[in-house]
């Protein structure tokens, strides 16, 4: 038991997420202000901007002369130095900021942010030459994982810390009630906004408008004018802005807070998740009346009870994902398949697409099943069953290949559990992974762990989809694991060719999708459903003709199980993403391969098996096997 807990809790061996691999130990808070104080450039006011730069001989002498009040942390001075580097000794002047120089004294030189060459220039320069924030900070103690290892990262660790608290005391950064400043175009903007709100109700009581017309009319009128005073704001404030610093580095808060407290508050929703039309106009600094404390106390309210009933809702997934996946353990190094999946980028939004997963994250620590060459070149970027690391994965995506074919756990021939190759890289190790890891388990858990981070309830979003919500947050995930007919659900395309829509008497529109060969498929839609196809585009099978979610079991028919599967990890994905949860795909994989593993028997051949039962896929694959060695119909 003692040496269990040595190896497996103490903290030191466990730096790297299980989840997605990222490191834990990332510094928040006081030390991320510290660090980003430190290395942030702000020109001296004291001195002429055409002032030459000071130059100093080391880092000490720069260090004494801000301490004689000479110079200060942000300004650019130029300071001599000297590296040794295979017994070779380098010098040169680098041109930075003070607080960049002592930030350098810490962190490890051959992180791969500079590319080092054979020449003084490039051998001396800094590694960390940029502002430091919290995400500058997990890429360092990332990198600093990987290439140095994990006793020298505690090391970098904890004088980050020291760094960090020590400049964060220095640079005294405190919030004040003035360092709220209310931009002065805020009463324009409301004003304008007021007057078009006007505008949109004398048009209703014409008739001009519908009531949900104009209901979404005038909350994307005071979204809009939230935005632009939080706009207004940011440029207010500015980089050197106490609270904006905070925002900025990522040490606590964001925009949409600092929005409250000096913009405006901008739409709330009530109880059931529908927008109140009527904004808060005011900010926290300048108070609110009587009816906007009222307003904003729905969602206040609503969010509290929402964490106290989603803690049991996201505890029940996770239950019920261990049950299904338990026995899924790495059985054997290979199982020798030659199956495949391409994976490229998750994109999400109709048709202007941003990309959630990028390509990059989806092959790093995955074992390619083809060789994969340069497209230009032709020379050889991964050789066929070898993993792919991070800075190839990297490469790849640069080089604008768009399909990537990788061993997965959805083709893994394994009788039971999954082989080491199909899996990859075990992420909580950042090594390859070991015959007898319990995946399952690890795949389980990084699912349902972040399920507390997602939204709880359907939202209702002003009435698109035909009045109906769209699901989102955790009841998506169950919704999608449990394959379920989803809430708001898509029309999908059932045939690939181009489409054409004309709009009917009856408030309907007819789209049909003709095939080259001349066959074709009408679809009835009614006219409050958004289209999100329009005439002469072409349509892959299984491409949705409406907005919405799309129900698997039509997936299943189109494109068969290795379409439906890909389906579930990017709409998992998705959900994860769009919360702000990090999460690896192969833990997905491994839940959907659990999903399609039993096969029902329609024909037995000359099999053992019975007509109408249901048995594992290992057990289907070894009777067809054997019916087929014996000269049998599988």
């Amino acid at each position: 038991a003692q040496a269990e807990a040595r190896f497996l809790m103490l903290s030191s061996n466990t730096l790297l997420k299980p989840q997605d691999g990222k490191p834990v130990p990332v510094p928040t808070q006081d030390i991320v202000l510290g660090c980003y104080y430190l290395t942030n450039e702000k020109p001296n006011p004291d001195q002429d901007e055409d002032a030459p730069l000071r130059s100093f001989a080391s880092v000490d002498e720069a260090i004494m002369a801000y301490e004689n009040k000479q110079i200060t942390l942000g300004q650019r001075i130029r300071v001599r130095r000297k590296v040794t580097h295979e017994g070779k000794d380098y010098r040169g002047l680098v041109e930075s900021t003070l607080g960049r120089f002592i930030f350098n004294r810490i962190i490890p030189q051959n992180l791969g942010f500079v590319e080092r060459g054979d020449d003084d220039a490039s051998q001396v320069a800094l590694e960390c030459d940029f502002v430091v924030g919290k995400k500058e900070l997990a890429k360092i103690i990332e990198r600093s994982i990987h290439t140095c290892g994990i006793t020298k990262t505690a090391a970098v660790l904890d004088e980050i810390k020291s760094l960090g608290y020590h400049y964060a005391t220095v640079g005294g950064i405190s919030i004040g009630i003035f360092d709220m400043i209310v931009p002065e175009v805020k009463e324009n903007l409301i004003q304008a906004a007021e007057e078009q709100v006007e505008h949109i109700n004398q048009q209703y009581q014409l008739g001009l408008l519908n009531e949900e017309g104009r209901y979404r009319t005038v909350v994307g009128i005071w979204r809009s004018t939230t935005d632009e005073i939080t706009e207004a704001l940011k440029e207010k404030l500015g980089k050197y802005n106490p609270i904006h610093m905070m925002s900025l580095s990522g040490a606590r808060g964001n925009i949409d807070q600092i929005k409250q407290l000096a913009g405006m508050r901008g739409n709330m929703t009530d109880t059931s998740g529908r927008t109140i039309e009527i904004p808060i106009k005011s900010n926290l600094r300048e108070g609110m009346n009587v009816l906007e404390f009222f307003i904003s106390s729905h969602g206040a309210r609503k969010s509290l009870s929402d964490t106290a009933l989603k803690t049991a809702d996201s505890g029940y997934l996770t239950r019920r994902l261990v049950d299904i996946s338990q026995d899924v353990i790495i059985r054997s190094e290979d199982c020798g398949t030659d199956e495949f999946i391409e994976v490229s980028p998750v994109l999400v939004g109709g048709k202007t697409k941003r990309v959630v997963e990028s390509l990059a994250n989806r092959i790093e620590g995955r074992y390619a099943a083809q060789t994969i060459l340069h497209p230009e070149t032709g020379e050889v970027l991964v050789e066929k069953n070898e993993m792919v690391s991070n800075s190839t994965a990297s490469l790849i995506e640069e080089l604008g290949m768009a399909r990537i074919p990788i061993r997965s756990n959805l083709t893994c021939q394994s009788d039971k559990g999954v082989c080491a190759k199909c899996y990859g890289r075990n992420l909580a190790t950042g090594g390859p992974a070991v015959v007898g890891e319990a995946v399952g388990i690890m795949a389980a858990q990084s699912i349902g762990e972040p399920g507390t981070q997602l939204t709880m309830r359907t939202f209702h979003t002003g009435g698109i989809a035909s009045g109906d919500d769209i699901t989102q947050g955790l009841p998506r995930v169950e919704e999608l694991f449990e394959a379920r007919k989803p809430k708001g659900q898509a029309v999908v395309s059932e045939t690939a060719g181009t489409v054409s829509v004309v709009e009917t008497e009856k408030r309907r529109r007819e789209v049909t999708v003709t095939a080259e060969d001349g066959k074709s498929k009408q679809y009835s839609i009614p006219i409050s459903t958004p289209l999100i196809v329009d005439t002469g585009d072409v349509l892959e099978e299984g491409d949705l003709i409406t907005d919405g979610s799309v129900n698997p079991h039509d997936i299943m028919k189109i494109k068969g199980a290795r379409g439906v599967q890909k389906y579930i990890i990017s709409e998992v994905l998705k959900v994860y993403k769009n919360n702000g949860v990090e999460i690896n795909d192969k833990h997905i994989e491994i839940i959907d391969r659990q999903m399609l593993r039993k096969y029902k028997i329609d024909d037995p051949g000359d099999t053992q098996l019975l007509t109408g039962s249901t048995v594992d896929m290992a057990e289907y694959r070894k009777a067809n096997e054997e019916a087929e060695a014996l000269g049998l119909e599988p």
